[in-house]
């Protein structure tokens, strides 16, 4: 018998009882369409979360001024501490960072002269505060945050007027400062904001910049879950770096910067580079070291746990295609008890066993194609609709389907083989006495 008999057998069989037929389908529509689902929702939740990693600079390497750990002398020292009851204890006091413990403008320039083929950007900046920019009526809440030129590439600022800060700018300290768009709109309105002063209050103290650049916003208009009039929203302010320095009179030298490498290169093979390159300058300080770091490692970390939930879910989900296979090797018991007489009459001419197994195992996969297909569309939808639920954008995997059908075929062949094996072992002349 061909298997294009087989498929006709089977198709008939299935077509004589289609309520059985339909039942029986159901556990592996709902196996797959869960797994898939399952798998749709957790693949997009992995990637919105890693892109918007990403978007926080998961490229770039963070170099920053730590204290030494492990020993005393590594810059902690020892205070002895009176507790109640008169007893003392030893306690570690944490070392301050001076102004030589700070990472300099030179050791910045050489290190940048040092890796010209690997760096692309080194974004340097300050903190200076909140503060409000008041015009009339008009206000604007600012963040202060004092920058140099490179901050704007590696943190991927868009300018739409203007221009960004230049290194002339921090030469000369000038009170320059780039503004969102949201504050042009909520203090200039219409007017050109580039060439305007604006005045920001902070405390009591009131100073006068000239702006020379709009950046895009990004900042929303919902503020803890609750939504926030467009002029009462917060928006990064910059200003030269050196101008920052000298508004909070702060030491020279950076605690910490990032550096942004140039496509193609190694990122772990340059942390390393860097590292050794920092440890160099810090050999001698017992207090203080420079730690140099990336968010890739963490982002590939986070990247396995959503994967690994995503996968533990998918196999829960996956028990149901259990019970599916068992529902289809009942069905298939039941059909070979209605079918012995079949069965006797076609070994009786000759049919062989092997014959007699494919005929049942054939028809045991084909409920499964027709469940796994549906269940595919099924998971495929259920996953699109949990995903907008969460605010992912869906992003269903065509490997995830493709092993979704394979384990529906698979599960035809492994629950389906039991009967069709009691089904060929069957005594001819014992199926045709049978009623």
């Amino acid at each position: 018998m061909d298997m294009f008999e087989n498929l006709s057998l089977a198709i008939g069989s299935l077509k004589a009882n289609k309520m059985r037929t339909l039942l029986t389908l159901l556990g592996i529509v709902i196996g797959i369409a869960s797994v898939i689902g399952i798998m749709t929702v957790g693949s997009s939740m992995t990637d919105s979360i890693l892109g918007a990693i990403q978007g926080m600079g998961a490229g770039n390497i963070t170099a920053s001024v730590q204290q030494r750990s492990g020993e005393e002398d590594d810059g902690d020292f020892a205070a002895d501490a009176v507790l109640p009851g008169g007893r003392s204890e030893s306690i570690s006091v944490q070392a301050t960072p001076t102004i030589s413990d700070r990472v300099t403008d030179q050791m910045i320039s050489d290190f940048r002269e040092n890796f010209p083929d690997q760096i692309e950007n080194i974004s340097l900046s300050e903190s200076v505060g909140s503060g409000q920019v008041k015009d009339g009526r008009k206000y604007a809440n600012v963040s202060v945050t004092g920058t140099n030129s490179g901050y704007g590439a590696v943190n991927d600022i868009k300018i739409v007027n203007g221009r960004y800060i230049k290194d002339a700018d921090i030469s000369a300290s000038r009170n320059v400062a780039v503004v969102s768009d949201k504050f042009a709109k909520s203090i200039f309105g219409s007017q050109e904001p580039v060439g305007e002063q604006i005045k920001i209050y902070q405390g009591e103290q009131i100073y006068v910049y000239a702006v020379i650049g709009v950046y895009e916003s990004e900042t929303s208009n919902i503020v803890m879950g609750a939504p926030v009039a467009e002029k009462d929203i917060r928006t990064n302010l910059y200003i030269p770096v050196s101008a920052a320095k000298s508004w909070n009179g702060s030491e020279s030298g950076y605690m910490s910067f990032t550096i942004r490498t140039r496509v193609g290169v190694d990122t772990d093979a340059f942390l390393a580079q860097a590292q050794s390159y920092f440890d160099r300058y810090y050999a001698r300080n017992q207090n203080f070291e420079v730690s140099v770091s990336s968010m890739e490692s963490l982002m590939n970390a986070i990247g396995s746990i959503l994967d690994a939930l995503s996968l533990g879910l998918a196999m829960i989900a996956a028990i149901s295609l259990i019970v599916g296979g068992v529902g289809i090797m009942n069905i298939l018991l039941v059909s070979i008890t209605e079918r012995t007489k079949e069965i006797g009459i076609r070994k009786a001419l000759g049919a062989k066993n092997a014959a007699i197994r494919v005929q049942f195992i054939t028809e045991s996969i084909i409920i499964c194609l027709i469940g796994g297909v549906i269940g595919i569309v099924g998971g495929i939808g259920l996953g699109l609709i949990g995903s907008q639920i969460l605010g992912f954008q869906a992003h269903p995997s065509v490997f995830t389907i493709l092993l979704a059908l394979g384990v529906s075929m698979l599960i035809g062949i492994f629950f389906g083989y039991y009967p069709a094996n009691k089904a060929a072992r069957m005594d001819p002349i014992e199926a045709l006495r049978y009623e």
